[in-house]
């Protein structure tokens, strides 16, 4: 599995939001800028998150985005999730159907066991818990 550029972005987006906290308005110029995404790539990465109820968008000149999760109860799984879907390693573990052999191969149970160690993981990391790293954050506090 590859992290796409629009979960990487969506990843950027929630960091600078939960650094900003929660129910803080943020102009979608200041994002873009603060994390070097494209404004309307921005748009559309807005969208899903606030379909999965991550972020609202207010419209208008005063408009931007609002984070409406608190960032210690919002995890990397869930952003990335609502960007690309459930994560999947295999073919075989997203569409078992696909795959003659997926009830009795070997391999099908590591892929399983992957996915499951890799959502885990990413389920236990929270966007507080980022934040408060400095190395995670290097340009929010910086002049746009």
């Amino acid at each position: 599995m590859r992290l796409t550029r629009a979960g990487e972005y969506a990843i950027r987006c929630i960091m600078y939001l939960s650094f900003k906290g929660k129910g803080k308005l943020v102009s979608k110029k200041e994002i873009a800028a603060k994390c070097a995404i494209p404004t309307h790539f921005l748009s559309k990465i807005a969208q899903e998150l606030q379909k999965a109820k991550i972020l609202e968008i207010k419209q208008g000149p005063r408009g931007g985005f609002v984070l409406t999760k608190d960032p210690s109860e919002l995890t990397l799984l869930e952003v990335i999730e609502a960007i690309i879907g459930e994560i999947y390693l295999n073919d075989c573990i997203a569409r078992p159907e696909m795959c003659e052999a997926s009830n009795i191969c070997a391999v099908h149970k590591v892929w399983q066991k992957a996915r499951r160690e890799l959502r885990n993981i990413l389920d236990s990391v929270t966007f507080d818990e980022l934040v408060k790293d400095p190395k995670c954050i290097p340009n929010f506090d910086r002049e746009i």
